[in-house]
């Protein structure tokens, strides 16, 4: 019987988080799934975003590859701003290569596949849809996801306006949501199933915090969310046969926040970055006087000449000169309240990308120190603010991957090595252009 594969992706779940639950008794189901299978934690990619996470590992390749670079990306001469999307993505994804390997697959709500494209199967994409109508391939599948209630996400501005508003919502999307993954995985063929619950990171956003220092409501209430995933994980797995590897997930790793990190205010006050107008509204009022400005999370941008609209630096020495005081500085700054690290590292982009797209990746990559999340906002008054209502950022190194029945090479496993596991998994040939390996023994 062929090998089929299923992916159960946990938006933001980190490996340590995991371990508690088990040792705990709040994921029966996932402890006993540990005891037939290899868990480890797992490193992301830089930025550690959703999109930029998912793309890396439904392509197996990193950003100078794929071509997704951050949440928000930006025009250099118009300066226009955008959300990347499918479209943007310019490496071959996991499911094209199993549909013309003639292998039926369904994927569903994975980030970085908005718009959906023709698979030999069905796609639902992600939170980027506009409407449902819009996320479906093929467009026939609409009326019984309809039918179900498949809602596209939950609604996180309530979480912002309150808790107790944002919980109800959340546990009506992941109940939509998981009961469309079960009623798919039974009633349509498949070779490869994926489904992503992205509740998780909207729990992590808002609830982390609270979890972390015991709160008596919503640790309890942050549990709970686990306890229905662990049910529905177990019904997935009494769903699959001998002939079928289950792997589980997550694209980056959470912790509670400790500041928000505003770099364009270190840039401004460091003399990197001017405006034409104070406050800025957009990347248009950007002084041709600037040497330098940052983007979501953490990336820095300088205004070089032949790239930028006002372009400013020289290539060259002037060009490297500036970056290497952008890095030496920026690996300098200090929490004004504490005196803590704000960056772990500066990376120049070369030293974490390669490919024939490399020239549109930020000029610096900052590896922020867990609890203090970069932000790109252009103008606020303070270096540092911290949030009441968003209480989670995103990690690098704190990931997981479970993958059932698996003895996994030794070392930390990679999101780009996921890729080509299931590919090997499923008895195929990983392309050999990949930057991703293998984890298979």
């Amino acid at each position: 019987m062929p090998h089929r594969v299923c992916v159960i992706g946990l938006d933001g779940t980190p490996h340590s988080l995991l371990q508690r639950m088990v040792a705990e008794g709040v994921m029966p189901n996932v402890a006993s799934l540990l005891r037939a299978g290899s868990l480890r934690r797992m490193t992301s990619v830089y930025p550690w975003v959703s999109s930029v996470a998912w793309s890396t590992f439904m392509t197996g390749c990193n950003p100078a590859r794929h071509g997704i670079f951050g949440f928000v990306d930006r025009d250099p001469v118009t300066f226009k701003t955008f959300i990347p999307t499918a479209r943007q993505m310019r490496a071959e994804p996991l499911w094209d290569i199993l549909s013309r390997a003639g292998k039926r697959v369904i994927v569903v709500n994975v980030p970085g596949t908005y718009p959906p494209r023709v698979v030999n199967g069905i796609l639902i994409s992600d939170f980027l849809s506009p409407t449902l109508e819009k996320a479906v391939y093929p467009p026939t599948l609409l009326p019984l996801l309809k039918e179900l209630g498949y809602r596209i996400d939950t609604d996180p501005w309530l979480a912002r306006e309150s808790r107790q508003k944002f919980l109800p919502d959340l546990h009506d999307a992941l109940a939509k949501r998981t009961r469309t993954f079960l009623h798919l995985l039974d009633t349509q063929p498949w070779d490869f199933f994926m489904g992503v619950v992205m509740e998780t990171d909207r729990l992590h956003h808002f609830l982390f915090e609270p979890m972390e220092q015991g709160d008596p409501v919503y640790a309890p209430a942050f549990f709970d969310v686990y306890r229905r995933i662990d049910g529905f994980i177990g019904e997935v797995r009494r769903r699959l046969d001998s002939s079928t590897t289950l792997i589980l997930l997550s694209d980056h790793g959470f912790c509670s926040i400790r500041r928000e990190v505003y770099y364009n205010r270190w840039l401004y006050d460091a003399g990197y970055l001017r405006f034409k107008q104070t406050p800025p509204k957009d990347l248009s009022d950007l002084s041709p006087e600037s040497l330098a400005y940052s983007l979501d999370p953490g990336r820095i941008f300088i205004n070089l000449k032949g790239r930028e609209r006002d372009g400013r630096v020289a290539p060259g020495v002037e060009y490297e000169g500036l970056r290497d005081r952008l890095i030496a500085e920026a690996e300098a700054l200090r929490d004004p309240d504490t005196a803590e690290r704000l960056v772990l590292r500066a990376y120049r982009r070369e030293e974490l990308y390669h490919g024939p797209l490399l020239a549109n990746a930020a000029d610096v990559i900052l590896a922020p120190a867990d609890g203090y999340d970069p932000k790109g906002a252009l103008w606020k008054e303070r270096l540092t603010h911290k949030d009441p209502s968003m209480v989670g950022m995103h990690t690098y190194d704190d990931a997981m991957l479970y993958i059932g029945g698996q003895a996994l090479a030794e070392g930390a496993p990679r999101i780009l090595d996921v890729m080509p596991t299931i590919l090997a998994l499923m008895g195929l040939s990983a392309p050999t252009d990949l930057d991703g390996r293998s984890l298979l023994v």
